[in-house]
């Protein structure tokens, strides 16, 4: 009788060991989504990286030199200096 226990709760240990495989926190699906996850948001990380380097490189020019002060002036606000004369093409 004794020896009908064995396979029975050895079974019962695969079965909970399988379960955890398939459902449980570390499961292969979990896991899986998580891998995706990690990959989409070290995409996002890299877009993120060049937006703060032209940033930076906009900071730099800024304090820097009078160019991109000049040019953004003008796009942005449509300043003209003197003798200068803005047209504007509507399409």
């Amino acid at each position: 009788m004794g020896n009908r226990w064995v396979p029975a709760v050895l079974i019962a240990l695969l079965l909970i060991l399988h379960g955890q495989l398939w459902f449980g926190r570390g499961s292969i699906p979990n896991v899986s989504k998580l891998s995706r996850e990690l990959e989409d948001q070290k995409q996002r990380n890299a877009q993120a990286s060049l937006a703060n380097e032209r940033l930076e490189a906009e900071i730099h020019d800024l304090k820097e030199g009078l160019e991109i002060v000049e040019e953004k002036a003008r796009s942005e606000l449509g300043m003209v200096k003197a003798n200068e004369i803005y047209v504007q093409i509507a399409r």
